[in-house]
């Protein structure tokens, strides 16, 4: 999975930021106030995150209503997932992340881990 580009995730933030459902103005509107930008292209980006599979949307009137379709959270563990996925060590891969978590990321992974422990997960593929 590609990470989002600059505009998708200016986009994505406000989506999720927002937590429900929102017309391109609505979003046009937040984000010309931080940069110079077209409402076309504002639509276009979210057409595009839809036609992706990261926003549903409804038709309301003439436009559509958008909403995220996965949690800001789904999409940081996709791309932890891919990012892991390159390696051709992945335990070393782990190694190396645990090593470099700071104290309150070992926290919230040992609360996690209290919440979804591995075993519940993952089978031991040896007899």
């Amino acid at each position: 999975m590609k990470r989002f580009g600059d505009l998708e995730s200016a986009v994505m933030e406000r989506i999720w930021r927002l937590g429900r459902p929102v017309l391109v103005r609505d979003i046009y509107e937040e984000l010309k106030a931080e940069r110079t930008i077209a409402y076309t292209t504002v639509m276009t980006v979210m057409d595009k995150l839809h036609h992706k599979g990261w926003l549903r949307r409804e038709p309301r009137g003439r436009a559509y209503a958008y909403e995220a379709v996965a949690s800001r959270e789904a999409y940081t563990a996709r791309l932890m997932r891919d990012a892991w996925a390159t390696s051709d060590n992945q335990a070393a891969a782990f190694v190396h992340f645990l090593e470099q978590l700071s104290e309150p990321e070992a926290r919230a992974l040992r609360a996690a881990l209290e919440i979804c422990p591995p075993t519940d997960r993952v089978t031991d593929p040896e007899p």
